[in-house]
């Protein structure tokens, strides 16, 4: 089951090139804030990387070792077979991490999760939609926050959608799986109609 996670977000854009958050969070068994604070948006040089790592395909697995020759049967053997190429939810995991840092989400405690990615486009039908990525997934200190994201994916993506008052609604990849919008030209939530809504966002 799918514990939807209501926040309550306080949002306050600084200039044209930071983002401020503070997050109540309700709705689940550790509750709690949370503080979003970011300095920059990813540049294009930036977030090629990560889009390449999604979209290329897996290398392929290298052929089977050659049979030995006639009358050498008893020979050393070649060991064990390399393992799987990574999957590519594994090689953007990893490339968010070698990603610069533009800013941090801290919960109550101690536990603060890295922003490695950060887009946001211009208002289209009223709304501004604003995607972030962090290092870590955002339930490592809260287990409770259910999630249905692949084993490989150790990022969490948190996609909003914002009125001209700031208000509006977010959703993450703790449910959802991740996509590249190629119109956009960003990381996305696959299928961001039908995912849950985890954040209430308020001014």
């Amino acid at each position: 089951m799918i514990v939807c996670t209501s926040l309550a977000l306080v949002l306050a854009l600084v200039g044209d090139t930071a983002l401020s958050l503070r997050a109540t969070v309700t709705g689940a068994t550790t509750a709690g804030s949370l503080t979003i604070t970011l300095s920059r948006w990813s540049t294009d040089a930036e977030r090629a990387p990560l889009f390449k790592a999604l979209s290329a395909p897996a290398p392929a697995p290298p052929p089977p070792p050659a049979a030995p020759p006639a009358g050498r049967a008893g020979g050393r053997g070649r060991g064990a077979p390399p393992p799987p190429p990574p999957s590519p939810l594994a090689r953007l995991s990893a490339a968010i991490k070698a990603a610069p840092t533009l800013g941090y989400i801290w919960t109550d405690g101690v536990t603060g999760y890295s922003i490695k990615y950060a887009w946001r486009s211009s208002a289209t039908d009223g709304k501004e939609r604003i995607v972030l990525v962090t290092d870590r997934r955002l339930n490592s200190h809260a287990p409770d926050w259910t999630s249905a994201s692949a084993g490989d994916a150790d990022f969490t993506l948190i996609e909003m959608r914002l009125d001209d008052h700031g208000a509006g609604e977010g959703k993450t990849s703790l449910t959802t799986s991740v996509a590249i919008d190629t119109a956009a030209n960003t990381l996305a939530l696959d299928g961001y109609a039908a995912a849950p809504t985890l954040l209430k966002v308020t001014r």
